[in-house]
Parts: C-alpha cells; structure tokens; sequence
C-alpha cells in the first residue's frame, strides 16, 4: 500500500469518527440535566446528556457523586440521596 493511499484512508478514517461523534452530539432526543448533590457536608453540580431524563439524572448524579464520596460505599449512600436540585430544562 502506498504512502498516499494510506493517508488518505487516516484521513477518511477520522472524518467519519468526527461525523459519528457530532451526530452523537447533536442528535435529537437527547436530553441535558445538570444535578447538584450534597453529602457530607460537601456539594458538587454537574451536568450529563442521556437519550431520556432518567438516564441523563442518573449520570449526571453519578459524576457528582464519585467526586464527593471516599470509595464505593459512600458512592453508593451519596447516590441514595435526595439530589439537592435537578434541572432538566427543554431545549
């Protein structure tokens, strides 16, 4: 295979991954909740993207989460608790 042949195939290779990615992105049906958790006396807001409004509150909880609980159990109580505020505005 040729030099010229194999760039453009890296090339092709990585317009399609940024096709895929901004279609991914971009799609319809997604939808964009930011979640603010407090545990232990510590709070953390973050925002996650999900196909529906459960899924997009439960990831967003979830990485709200590992970055205020010291390990796996206190993951799992700080992901039991009553969120402090969830916004899931329509776009």
């Amino acid at each position: 295979m040729s030099k010229t042949t194999k760039v453009i195939l890296v090339v092709a290779g990585l317009a399609l991954l940024i096709g895929y990615m901004s279609y991914l992105t971009m799609s319809p049906g997604q939808i964009t909740c930011e979640v603010c958790m407090e545990f232990h006396g510590r709070s953390d807001c973050r925002k996650a993207t999900g196909k529906d409004k459960e899924e997009a509150q439960m990831s967003a909880t979830s990485t709200a989460c590992g970055l205020l609980a010291g390990g796996v159990t206190d993951g799992i109580a700080c992901q039991n608790t009553t969120p402090k505020s969830i916004d899931c505005p329509v776009r």
